[in-house]
């Protein structure tokens, strides 16, 4: 029963916290405002990408945790690289293709990890926690585009 269990505080803290990021980011690319980030040769849109970037590799981490645990096979270790590589290739995209191709991998990868819990690879509050993350993560990156 304890796959069943409620979602553990840390995780609903510390996914939060996030998304904080995302959203503040995603809100100073579209107002315009450069929160003074230019004073230092960077701006929203630059950082919301890189820090999308990095989320979407940790995202296919969570697979490849979940498939060695499991020991679930090597289809799991193939299809955990991919948020790493489109990622990769999303930062060097033109925008708003980079935080387009982003928004859209991190909405659509906490959909495919739906199967995790489904195969008994992770607990159920975790699917349920991811989608609600992946929804605003993703939401704030196309907002931004």
């Amino acid at each position: 029963m304890g796959r069943l269990s409620a979602v553990p505080l840390s995780a609903i803290v510390l996914g939060i916290a996030g998304l904080i990021p995302f959203v503040g980011f995603a809100a100073l690319a579209v107002s315009g405002s450069d929160g003074g980030l230019g004073t230092i040769g960077l701006s929203p849109r630059t950082i919301l990408s890189a820090y999308g970037a990095v989320i979407a590799s940790f995202l296919g981490g969570i697979r490849w945790g979940a498939a060695a645990a499991r020991n679930s096979g090597n289809g799991d270790y193939f299809i955990a690289i991919v948020p790493s590589l489109v990622a990769w290739a999303a930062m060097a995209a033109p925008a708003p293709w980079d935080l387009r191709t982003l928004g859209i991998l991190v909405l659509a990868w906490g959909l495919i990890d739906q199967d995790l819990p489904r195969r008994g690879l992770a607990p159920v509050w975790l699917g349920r926690l991811r989608l609600v993350l992946s929804g605003v993560a993703g939401a704030a990156l196309l907002v931004a585009a």
